[in-house]
Formats: structure tokens, C-alpha cells, sequence
């Protein structure tokens, strides 16, 4: 239990690697108990899904266009059933504010395909500041592994 009571070494790892695959228990709590140590330590926290994160680097930094989904029987008269495209805002712009490094959590992180998975090591390795936790799958206790370990780079 020492790791979740200080998380320094949690922390060194992050830092070292830049990008962690994890394996948490189903029953949650260890997430939010690192979280709240990063938050403690001077980083800046995101906690997001993966799903339905697309291409990771414009997702995160640039202003993108998204289209409403599809709700069925709509007018054709103006832009049928494909809709407006909306602009969004990047996720991570107002984190990058002054010189804390940054950490995104990213929940479900088993939907995610190798190449998103190494544009996200890519990433941390473009910009420094930046550390991204990658959530795995279950296990029956925390544990945490490089991602380039786990994809075999």
C-alpha cells in the first residue's frame, strides 16, 4: 500500500516514460487516488474517455469540426441528414497556460488501435510537458507499464 500513499514512484515513472499503460482494479478508487497526488505535486489534470477519440493530436490541441449525430427523419431542404459541422475547442489549450507539465488520463483506453496508441507516445515525446496515462483494462491489483513496452516499440 505504500504506492498509494505517496505515488513517487507512479510520478518518476511518468515522468521517465512519458507515456504509461495501465491496469487498474474493476473497483476503482486507485485512479482518483493518483490523480489527487498528481494534482498535489503541481501537475495539471484532464480525466477523459478514449472513446470516440479520433485523431488524438487535433482532438488535443487544434480547433476541430464535429458533425451532431444522426437522429433519424430530418429535412433535406438544408443540410440533410448529415448536419452543421460544429468547431470545438482542443481539450488540452487552457492546461498549457504556464510551465506545469500536464497529465491526461484517458479512461477505457482498450478501444484505442496501435497506431492511436503510438500517435499518443508521439505525442508526449513532441511535447515535453505533456504525460499521458492510458487505461488498459482490469487487473486484480494497480500496476503500470511504458507504452512503448506494451506495444513492443
Amino acid at each position: 500500500m505504500p504506492l498509494l500513499l505517496s505515488g513517487r514512484v507512479f510520478r518518476r515513472d511518468l515522468d521517465a516514460c512519458g507515456c504509461l499503460a495501465m491496469h487498474v482494479p474493476l473497483e476503482g478508487g486507485s485512479e482518483t487516488r493518483l490523480l489527487r497526488r498528481l494534482r498535489a505535486a503541481g501537475y495539471r489534470t484532464q480525466l477523459s474517455s478514449a472513446r470516440g477519440l479520433g485523431d488524438p493530436e487535433v482532438f488535443l490541441f487544434q480547433l476541430h469540426g464535429i458533425r451532431p449525430p444522426h437522429l433519424g427523419h430530418q429535412s433535406v431542404g438544408r443540410n440533410g441528414a448529415v448536419g452543421e459541422v460544429q468547431q470545438v475547442m482542443p481539450q488540452l489549450a487552457e492546461l498549457f497556460v504556464d510551465n506545469a507539465p500536464v497529465v491526461l488520463w484517458l479512461l477505457e483506453g482498450q478501444v484505442l488501435s496501435r497506431s492511436e496508441l503510438l500517435a499518443l507516445c508521439d505525442l508526449c515525446k513532441r511535447e515535453s510537458r505533456l504525460r499521458i496515462v492510458v487505461e488498459m483494462g482490469g487487473a486484480r491489483s494497480l500496476n503500470w507499464q511504458p507504452m512503448s513496452t506494451l506495444l513492443g516499440v
